[in-house]
């Protein structure tokens, strides 16, 4: 008979507790969360809601880069195939402003002009002969031109980067800092039913689901636009050696051209 009157006792008590006002949720599930989240975590979402964006817009912005620097490459192809003279060649090529293939020729053919000028102004003869040496400087030109193409196809890329490894953690700093809330309150009013709990968890989680949310398009676009970039590096190392070798065969045959045409002169002078 004890045992039953304390049953009907505790009974009575677990009823007078807060549960006969649970947690109601209206149609706007996320957004109410939201709104009823704590200070930190409305800080934490707006963090990663700022990544998120700046993400998007990098990865739309590169998408376009790359998809334009490909097909003007593709078209400066075909000019370079179709070449008459460099000159010409670098005149048709000053539209294709986003193709790296058509700027590591800009650069290689003004190293190319300096050099030529500066043999005509000097008369030295020795790099007539050997184009060895012009071929060096020209070298070294595209390689710098090279090394700053990769850098503006690699521009905000760390963004990315870092959104896709902290993004996760931020989130996750914010559903924590919900969770320990959530327990205050649960001390503050005594209770520990589901419906005091539920509440603040689940507004806590919001922010792990949305910290995911930010990362994982960012590691996706990070990983493609890498191999992507890799992809045109080995496009312009095979462009620059083919350049190159282009220029050794013009030269050296420039360089035959100019040496037989010398002696006729001489023999009629000395005559």
């Amino acid at each position: 008979m004890t045992c039953n009157i304390s049953f009907l006792t505790a009974f009575a008590y677990a009823a007078s507790e807060p549960v006969n006002a649970p947690y109601q949720r209206g149609g706007n599930g996320i957004w109410e969360m939201v709104g009823h989240a704590g200070p930190m975590v409305k800080f934490v979402l707006a963090v990663l809601l700022v990544l998120s964006l700046a993400c998007w817009f990098v990865i739309l912005l590169k998408a376009r880069l790359l998809r334009r620097a490909k097909k003007e490459s593709v078209q400066f192809i075909d000019l370079f195939r179709q070449r008459k003279n460099y000159a010409a060649l670098y005149r048709d090529s000053q539209v294709l402003e986003e193709s790296h293939l058509a700027q590591l020729f800009r650069v290689g053919y003004l190293e190319l002009n300096r050099l030529s000028k500066s043999l005509e102004t000097k008369n030295i003869q020795e790099l007539k002969v050997n184009p060895e040496v012009l071929l060096e400087n020209v070298d070294r030109a595209i390689q710098g031109g090279m090394m700053a193409e990769r850098q503006r196809f690699e521009r905000f890329l760390p963004l990315l980067a870092t959104t896709g490894s902290t993004a996760p953690f931020i989130g996750l700093f914010g559903t924590v800092w919900g969770i320990m809330t959530s327990f205050q309150d649960i001390g503050l009013k005594g209770a520990a039913n589901l419906a005091v709990v539920a509440p603040g968890i689940s507004e806590a989680l919001v922010a792990t689901a949305m910290g995911l949310a930010a990362a994982i398009p960012a590691v996706v676009a990070y990983n493609h636009f890498a191999n992507q970039i890799r992809m045109i590096e080995n496009e312009m190392s095979h462009f620059s050696a083919d350049f190159l070798n282009m220029l050794k065969r013009d030269l050296m045959r420039r360089g035959r051209q100019d040496e037989f045409p010398v002696e006729p002169p001489r023999v009629a002078m000395q005559d």
